[in-house]
C-alpha cells in the first residue's frame, strides 16, 4: 500500500500518518467552541521571534465570523448542486451523495451523534447574517456592514467544467441571501501548484476535492501544526488557516492510537468540532457508475474496491468468458512500480500484488480478511502493542517520521502518548508486533506451495530503493521481520512505529523458486533488474484465481481460470481485459454484448452514465451507482495577506 499526503483530486492519492506535534507559536481567530481559540502553528526557526503580523495572521473580515460561514452553509442548497451535474440520477441517488461531515455516509468513522448539520435553510442563514450585522438595505440584493461595504467573496475553483457547472448554481444560492461572489475558474496547475495557489492559500472560498480512503487519517488537514504559513515554508494542507484545539487535538488522538473504538470517539470529537465551526463546506461525494451484463452474476461494485476484487465469485448463466472493457492499458503488471486502477484491476485477477485483493479487501470502507486468515488486531491477538525502554543509540522512530537513533534533541512519543525531547537515559514506549497468518493450500499456478522464502524474497525486494519502489517508510519502520512457518511471519516495528492500517501491511510473495527463461532463478535476480523481467512485469507466475494467458500491447489481455487457486477454479473459465480508448465506444459495445463488464474507472461520471443508466432501466444491461470516496467541498480562509 502506497502512503503519501492526501491531494487534490488532480492527482492520484493516498493517506498519511499522522503528524506529529512539534514547536509552537501563538495566534488568535474566532470560531465557536469557544469564541476565540488559540491557534497553534509550527514556529519560525528562531521560536523566539514571533509570527503576528506576517502574512495570514490578520483576520479575514468576513469569513473570520463563524456566524457568516454558517450562514453560507444554510444558504447552500447540496442537492440543488448535485442535481446539476448529475441530473440522471433519481433523486434518492442525489440525496445519498450529500455530506454532512469530512466523511461520508457509511463510514466506519462516520458520526451521527453531536454534529451539526445545515439542510438548505436560506431564513436560518439571512438570520445569522442579520446577526453578524450584514443587513440588506431596501431595495439592494448585496448586503452591507455598518460601514457601507459590501458582503462579497472572491470564490476560486479550477476551470473544468464539472465545478463550473455545480458552482453557477452556488453563485445563484449565495445572491439570494445578499451574499455577492466573484468567481475565478484557474487552470488545475496554478489551483495545485506547489506554489501558487491553494499552496499559497490565495483564495477566500476556494473549492477542490479530496479523495477519502478506507482510514480517515486527516491530520495533515485539520490540525493546528499544519497551517502553511511563510514562517513554516508553506509546510501542511491546512489551507483554512483553522484552530480548534479540542478538533486538533481529537485528530491528532485518532491517528496517535491503535484502538478502533477510540478512534472512533476521537474521530467523533473532531467531526463534531469541524461541523460547529463551518470552516470547510462538505458538498456532495461524487457519482460513479458501473455496469454489467445481465448474464454476469455477482460482481460487487464498490467505492473502497476495485471491481475485480472478488472475480472468483463471479458467474456467468451462459457460456464461460466475461469480458472487461478498459479505456487505459496497465503499463505492467508490476504493482511496486504502478499504482493505477487498470492496473489493479487486472493485478487482481493474478494475485501479484501483494497484498490488497489477494490477502486482504477493503469493502465499503472498510478490511477484510482474503488470503489471510483473519486480519491480526490488538483485539484478537494478532498483533501486540508492548512496552519496551530504550537508552541513547538505539534505533527508535521519531515524530517526523523517521528512523533514526536515539540521542539528545531526538523528539519521540513516549509510551504515554506525549512528545518529548531526549535528553538521557531511558525511555519507555510503545513498540507494535503484527503476526499475519496465511490460508493452507495457497499455490502458485505451476502447483508449488507458498513458502516463507516467497515472503522474505518479497521483503528483499520490496525494502531495495534499487527496485523502484516509490516509497520505503513502511520498509524503514521495521525492526525486523521474523518467518515462523511457511504461512506466517511477525512484523515487529521500531519502538515508536504507530501505523493506524498496521493490520494490512502485509509483505509481498514472488515465487522464490521461479526459473527465468534465462536460466536464472528469481531469488537470485537484482532488484535492479526487476523492472526489465517479462516474468515480473508482463508474465508474473499467478498465486490468484486466474493465469495471463496472453496480452496483445494495444488491444487486450487474456486470462484463464486457475486450477491450482487455493480458493478452487473459479466458475467462469475465461477472462479478457479489452482496451477500447473512447468511453463512448466502449458503452456501445456493452450494449452489443461486445463487452460485458465497465468498472468505474471506464464510466467515471460523464454523460455516457446516462445512457446506460437509461439502458439499465429498460433491463438491457445491470447499471450501478456509487458515491464516489472523492467529495467536493469549499474552504473558507480565515486570514487575509
Amino acid at each position: 500500500m502506497t502512503l503519501g499526503l492526501l491531494t487534490p483530486v488532480l492527482a492520484a492519492c493516498g493517506g498519511a500518518p499522522a503528524a506529529a506535534p512539534i514547536k509552537e507559536t501563538v495566534v488568535v481567530i474566532q470560531t465557536t467552541a469557544p469564541e476565540v481559540q488559540t491557534v497553534v502553528v509550527e514556529a519560525t526557526a528562531d521560536p523566539a521571534q514571533p509570527v503576528v503580523g506576517e502574512a495570514f495572521s490578520t483576520p479575514h473580515p468576513i469569513l473570520s465570523d463563524a456566524k457568516v460561514r454558517q450562514a453560507i452553509a444554510y444558504c447552500t442548497n447540496r442537492p440543488e448542486l448535485i442535481a446539476s451535474v448529475y441530473p440522471w440520477l433519481s433523486e434518492e441517488d442525489q440525496a445519498a451523495l450529500v455530506m454532512d461531515t469530512n466523511l461520508p455516509k457509511g463510514h466506519w468513522a462516520a458520526a451521527t451523534d453531536g454534529i451539526t448539520t445545515y439542510a438548505f435553510d436560506p431564513a436560518q442563514g439571512a438570520a445569522l447574517l442579520d446577526e453578524a450585522g450584514w443587513t440588506l438595505p431596501e431595495g439592494a440584493q448585496v448586503r452591507e456592514n455598518a460601514d457601507g461595504a459590501p458582503l462579497s467573496l472572491s470564490f476560486t475553483t479550477t476551470n473544468a467544467q464539472f465545478r463550473q457547472t455545480w458552482s453557477a448554481v452556488f453563485i445563484q444560492q449565495m445572491a439570494a441571501c445578499g451574499i455577492q461572489i466573484i468567481p475565478t475558474y484557474a487552470p488545475g496547475s496554478w489551483w495545485f501548484g506547489s506554489s501558487t495557489g491553494l499552496a499559497r492559500r490565495d483564495f477566500e472560498l476556494g473549492a477542490y476535492a479530496w479523495v477519502g480512503e478506507t482510514d480517515p487519517k486527516g491530520s495533515t488537514l485539520y490540525a493546528c501544526n499544519q497551517i502553511p504559513l511563510p514562517s513554516n515554508n508553506w509546510e501542511g494542507q491546512n489551507y483554512m488557516g483553522w484552530c480548534n484545539e479540542t478538533a486538533s487535538n481529537a485528530i491528532v488522538a485518532a491517528n496517535n492510537t491503535l484502538d478502533t473504538d477510540e478512534r472512533i470517539k476521537q474521530y467523533g470529537i473532531f467531526q463534531q468540532e469541524f461541523t460547529k465551526d463551518m470552516v470547510s463546506l462538505p458538498l456532495f461525494n461524487r457519482s460513479e457508475a458501473a455496469a454489467a451484463t445481465n448474464r454476469l452474476s455477482n460482481f460487487k461494485p464498490d467505492p473502497t474496491e476495485y471491481q475485480t476484487g472478488n472475480v472468483e465469485e463471479w458467474a456467468v448463466s451462459d457460456g464461460d468468458t466475461v469480458v472487461i472493457g478498459l479505456t487505459q492499458e496497465p503499463a505492467s503488471m508490476w504493482t511496486l512500480i504502478e499504482s493505477s486502477a487498470v492496473q489493479r484491476v487486472a493485478g487482481y485477477l493474478t494475485g501479484n500484488n501483494g497484498g490488497q485483493g489477494w490477502a486482504f479487501t477493503s469493502y465499503s470502507y472498510d478490511y477484510q480478511a482474503k488470503a489471510l486468515t483473519e486480519l491480526p488486531t490488538l483485539e484478537n491477538g494478532g498483533a501486540v502493542n508492548s512496552e519496551v525502554e530504550v537508552t541513547a543509540g538505539d534505533k527508535v522512530w521519531n515524530t517526523a517520521g523517521e528512523a533514526v537513533e536515539l540521542a539528545p534533541g531526538v523528539e519521540i512519543v513516549n509510551a504515554a502518548g506525549e512528545t518529548v525531547t531526549y535528553e538521557s537515559g531511558s525511555v519507555t514506549m510503545k513498540q507494535l508486533a503484527v503476526t499475519f497468518t496465511y490460508k493452507d493450500g495457497i499455490k502458485w499456478e505451476d502447483g508449488e506451495s507458498l513458502k516463507s522464502a516467497d515472503f522474505e524474497l518479497g521483503n528483499k525486494i520490496d525494502c531495495d530503493p534499487a527496485s523502484g519502489s516509490v516509497s520505503l517508510s513502511i520498509c524503514e519502520s521495521r525492526q525486523g521481520v521474523e518467518f515462523t512457518s511457511d504461512t506466517s511471519y511477525t512484523v515487529t516495528y521500531l519502538p515508536g512505529v504507530q501505523w493506524p492500517e498496521y493490520m494490512i501491511y502485509t509483505l509481498s510473495a514472488y515465487p522464490s523458486h521461479q526459473v527465468l527463461a534465462d536460466g536464472r532463478k528469481l531469488a537470485d535476480v537484482p532488484a535492479s533488474e526487476w523492472q526489465n523481467l517479462p516474468e515480473i512485469t508482463e508474465d508474473p507466475l499467478s498465486i490468484g484465481p486466474y493465469i495471463l494467458e496472453s496480452w496483445e500491447k494495444g488491444q487486450s489481455m487474456t486470462f484463464v481460470a486457475n486450477p491450482n487457486f487455493y480458493g478452487g477454479e473459479p466458475k467462469v473459465k475465461k477472462i479478457v481485459i479489452k482496451f477500447i480508448a473512447d468511453t463512448q465506444q466502449a458503452v456501445a459495445q456493452l450494449l452489443t454484448g461486445e463487452v460485458d463488464v465497465l468498472g468505474t474507472e471506464t464510466l467515471g461520471a460523464g454523460a455516457e452514465v446516462e445512457t446506460v443508466l437509461k439502458a439499465a432501466e429498460a433491463g438491457e444491461v445491470q447499471g450501478f451507482t456509487i458515491a464516489s470516496p472523492t467529495w467536493e467541498h469549499i474552504d473558507m480562509n480565515l486570514f487575509v495577506k
